[in-house]
């Protein structure tokens, strides 16, 4: 249809609906109300207006992105609606990618028969808030005080969605001024234990809000000591006890080192804030620190343990058996810090004997150097128990030792084949020697025998060597055999044998001989460490190797009663300590020690000292329970009054009544009964000797009351106590300080007197009680000492008589019955020192006033008055005159100059005079000691060799490099000085102006 057409239908419909002619009020469309740009959510409705006019009322159709959009007229299942006023209405907002979205660019065409109109384009865009955020806050763990920071950056989305915060579900209050937020950073400084909690970023459009994940902000604690470790000084063997009480959050983990060794269980027992050493010993003494840390932060503390060591045995004597006219010897050898003294005392007799001295009336008694008893030669009356006792400051010991007396015979042991022969593997028509060496009390006799039966005499090929060895020569087949050789004497009688294998030259495959040389040499002397009923335990030193290492060590014994030769005990022992098991009861034995080695079987060690096993309890056979427990209930212990030895240890003493032959020990009971609010648990020492009457109760505690009582035991069962009795320890002085030492000035700064404050040593430390407490106030000078003692009940003390402006160092110790103990750390204190700092101009003026009322100063400052202004007159007069010749003019012009400079002089001159008067009053001070304390007043730095800055106390002063008279590194002292200090750049100031003046 061509354009006339289209005309030409339009004016006919406007015929046919507005009558036969146009007219004239008619006017094309135009747009009344353009649509505006939409930012719209998915699946919300929306309008765009758009509103026309003309004659005739004009149709209004919507164009999107050029495209005609279809609305319900057209389609009524379309979302999308056409309204009478011309605008477009979206039920719901489309956009996805299964359907035809809605955004995009709308324009409104309205039309009549005259033209058409459009309206301004209008965009429509879909609201948009993505679920994932670009960055989620992460977890964060401050310390209170630090600050803590947040990143987050939200979810694409349109339009672009802004952050806020939230704590624990609720809003973030930014009125806080420690909180800012910028961006999506959240940044709270300064942070307290209270901003812990759960944040988290949100953010936000018109779609609606997102939020981010969770994350924690932890606000800790940093470790802080409560309690820290103190020194201590304690004995070998005492228990120690290091307090480390710390407090943080997270609650800090503890750990202790020693010497920057961190410490593992074991000796060392860690229990929360407490580290306990049992029974301290020598290598424990050192630097303790506890560590402790958290997630924030670690703080460390330090003690130091100093270890003194009681007398303890070293070598203990052990019960001898020895013959008549033999020689005893009672080794006792102690340490100790002090070494010990040492003396002997025979059971039963009140002489002691000390070392380097015989005994009364008896020269076969003494005593070495090193604390050995001796007695030769021995005689019966000399059987009996002798009692070792070592003493020290720190405590005392003692052992006890039973000499027997022997028949000469009985003591003798069979002889010792010290080397025996040895397999061997001989050539036909060879030479073999057997070796063979004995020792012995009576020389020993050594006989041969082969195959048992005697071999010497019979065939002149064998001959017996000086020192007992066979020697076969030309040997022959025939001469293989078992060969034994026998050492005898009236003692006894030991043999040893080894085979000899004699073949033919051919049918050797190694020849094998030993060399006695290479053999191992003797052990050391072996030493009883243990005795029971049926076992002995040994210990000895090995020997040298030899020409190959040792492999292990032989054990022969022998028991008097048992048989008259030494017996192989044990073999392959491969430690140089062994348990020798299965032996007689009440039976004497003697031991001796053999190394091996690759080469053979090495010489014996020295004989071991005899020693008596057990003797045998009929507790260790079935008996009637019964008769066992009414036995032990008739049996009535009586307890002596116990005699305390030193500040550590208790010796307890009973007898018996009714005694049973079912009694195996004694049980002594002991507990704690003062330091404490009520008695302490009972411990238990039991005694398992059941003639032994007397035990050392040690380890106790100083100073401390005990309730001890003992009771008779057969295994499981029990006797009845004795009554019970107490005992208190030795006092010591306290090995600890007093604690939380407190020193304060007492008035004002002119106060000569102090107050010092104080709470007890620990009281497991205190060793005693406290009697008194004394202060001491040490000065440089001992003329300035000032002390104090005050009753063990006062905690504070004002101490007075002290001089202003000396240092003191003021210690606090406890006080027992024993003495003074440790003093507290040194606190430094010097009266009105800190006061002065802050002194009024006044207190400065009365300190002037003082020194200008002294003759020697007002004379000294007539004169220089006198001398500067006579010097100033003459100066003045001979200027004036040397002006005098200029013209009119001049003269008047320099007239009036001069009098110009006179004023400005005079006032210089004026500034002059203060500054001498200034100096003459330091001049007359150095004298004194304010003068030193001006002196000091000045703290200067040197670099490039002039002074660069003067201190005085907090004010700095700008000075001359001229004024380069003072030490480096002095100190204020006096405030007189520190005013003289800041009048000088102002002297140095004038007196150059008054001498360049032109």
């Amino acid at each position: 249809m061509g354009p006339l057409q289209y005309l030409f239908l339009c004016g006919l419909l406007h015929t046919q609906t507005y009558g036969s002619r146009l007219r004239q009020e008619d006017f094309p469309p135009r747009i009344v109300e353009h649509p505006s740009d939409l930012i719209v959510s998915k699946g919300e409705p929306a309008t765009l207006n758009c509103k026309a006019e003309g004659r005739p009322p004009p149709t209004v159709e919507w164009y999107k992105d050029g495209e005609r959009v279809e609305t319900n007229r057209e389609n009524p299942r379309s979302h999308r609606m056409l309204l009478p006023s011309g605008s477009l209405f979206f039920l719901r907002i489309v956009h996805g990618r299964r359907s035809k979205p809605d955004d995009g660019i709308y324009v409104c065409v309205a039309r009549n028969y005259l033209g058409e109109a459009k309206s301004r384009n209008a965009s429509l865009e879909v609201a948009l808030l993505r679920d994932d955020f670009r960055q989620n806050p992460q977890d964060v763990v401050v310390a209170v005080g630090e600050t803590a920071s947040f990143e987050c950056q939200p979810p694409r989305g349109h339009p672009e969605p802004t952050t806020f915060w939230r704590k624990d579900k609720t809003r973030l209050d930014l009125k806080d001024d420690r909180i800012t937020v910028r961006g999506g950073k959240l940044t709270i400084s300064n942070t307290k234990k209270s901003d812990s909690g759960i944040y988290v970023c949100v953010a936000a459009n018109m779609v609606g809000e997102r939020d981010s994940e969770k994350a924690q902000l932890s606000v800790f604690e940093r470790p802080v000591f409560v309690q820290r470790p103190v020194n201590q000084v304690v004995l070998v063997d005492e228990s120690v006890e290091f307090r480390c009480q710390v407090h943080g959050d997270p609650p800090p983990v503890l750990r202790w080192k020693k010497e920057d060794v961190d410490i593992t269980r074991g000796r060392y027992e860690k229990d929360d804030f407490l580290l306990r050493i049992k029974k301290a010993s020598v290598i424990d003494q050192g630097t303790f620190t506890c560590l402790a840390e958290n997630r924030v932060g670690k703080a460390e503390a330090s003690a130091y343990l100093t270890i003194r060591e009681a007398p303890q045995f070293v070598v203990r004597p052990r019960d001898q058996i020895v013959a008549q006219g033999r020689t005893a010897t009672f080794p006792c050898e102690t340490r100790g810090k002090p070494q010990p003294t040492v003396f002997w005392q025979r059971e039963g007799s009140q002489d002691l004997l000390f070392p380097s001295q015989q005994a009364q009336g008896d020269s076969r008694v003494s005593v070495s150097v090193n604390g050995e008893l001796t007695i030769s030669p021995v005689q019966r009356s000399d059987a009996g128990y002798y009692i070792c006792q070592a003493l020290t400051v720190a405590g005392s010991i003692m052992a006890k030792a039973q000499l027997e007396v022997a028949d000469a015979l009985k003591d003798r042991p069979p002889p010792i084949i010290r080397q025996g022969p040895s397999n061997q593997t001989q050539a036909l028509g060879g030479m073999s020697l057997l070796r063979c060496q004995a020792s012995g009390d009576p020389e020993p006799t050594i006989t041969w025998r082969k195959n048992g039966a005697n071999l010497l005499g019979k065939d002149t090929r064998f001959s017996l060597l000086e020192h007992g060895s066979l020697q076969i020569q030309s040997t022959r087949l025939s001469d293989s055999g078992l060969y034994t050789c026998v050492a005898t004497s009236s003692s006894g009688e030991t043999s040893w044998s080894a085979y000899l294998d004699v073949r033919d030259a051919t049918d050797l495959v190694d020849f094998i001989s030993h060399n006695s040389t290479a053999l191992p040499g003797p052990p050391s002397k072996p030493e009883v460490t243990n005795v029971t009923k049926s076992s002995i335990s040994l210990s000895w030193k090995p020997g040298p190797e030899g020409g190959s290492p040792v492999s292990s060590y032989v054990i022969e014994a022998f028991g008097q009663s048992v048989s008259n030769s030494w017996q192989t005990v044990a073999d392959h022992v491969k430690t140089t300590e062994f348990t020798v098991k299965d032996l007689r009861p009440n039976t004497v034995y003697l031991f001796i020690i053999r190394a091996v080695n690759a080469q053979g079987l090495g010489d014996p060690s020295p004989m071991s000292e005899p020693v008596r096993t057990q003797d045998i309890s009929p507790t260790a056979q079935g008996v009637d329970h019964r008769r066992v427990q009414k036995e032990l209930g008739d049996v009535v212990v009586n307890m002596h009054n116990p005699v305390v030895l030193s500040s550590t240890s208790v010796q307890v003493t009973w007898t018996v009544e009714n005694p049973s032959k079912f009694i195996q020990g004694y049980r002594v009971l002991y507990r704690q009964t003062s330091g404490l609010p009520s008695p302490g648990p009972w411990q238990i020492q039991d005694l398992k000797v059941a003639s032994e009457r007397d035990i050392t109760l040690s380890g106790l505690k100083k100073g401390i009351v005990y309730e001890i009582k003992v009771r008779p035991y057969f295994n499981e069962f029990q006797g009845a106590d004795s009554e019970s009795m107490t005992a208190r320890t030795m006092e010591e002085a306290p090995s600890a300080p007093p604690q939380q030492v407190t020193v304060l000035t007492v008035g004002n700064h002119n106060s000569t007197s102090i107050s010092v404050s104080w709470d007890p040593p620990p009281s497991d430390q205190q060793n005693g009680i406290i009697q008194e407490y004394k202060i001491w106030c040490l000065a440089n000078e001992t003329r300035f000492h000032v002390n104090k003692s005050v009753d063990a009940t006062i905690r504070s003390v004002v101490v007075g008589g002290l001089q202003t402006g000396v240092q003191y160092r003021v210690e606090v110790a406890a006080g027992t019955s024993a003495g003074v103990g440790v003093k507290s750390i040194p606190q430094l204190i010097t009266l009105g020192a800190e006061l002065r700092d802050v002194m009024t101009g006044s207190d400065s003026n009365n300190s002037i006033s003082d020194v200008v009322k002294q003759p020697a100063f007002i004379a000294a400052l007539g004169g220089a008055c006198w001398i500067v202004l006579m010097g100033f007159s003459a100066w003045l007069y001979w200027r004036r005159k040397k002006r005098k010749g200029l013209s009119n003019y001049a003269g008047k012009k320099k007239k009036i100059n001069l009098h110009g400079s006179a004023s400005k002089l005079a006032h210089k001159f004026k500034n002059a005079i203060a500054s001498v008067i200034v100096f003459l009053v330091a001049h007359v001070l150095f004298q004194d000691v304010f003068w030193k304390d001006f002196i000091k007043k000045l703290n200067y730095d040197e670099s490039a060799d002039h002074l660069r800055r003067a201190k005085i106390k907090n004010k700095r002063l700008k000075m001359s490099p001229s004024f380069k008279l003072l030490p480096q590194g002095s100190q204020c002292k006096s405030e007189n000085a520190g005013m003289l200090a800041a009048l000088l750049p102002k002297l140095h100031q004038n007196m150059i102006t008054v001498l360049t003046y032109q």
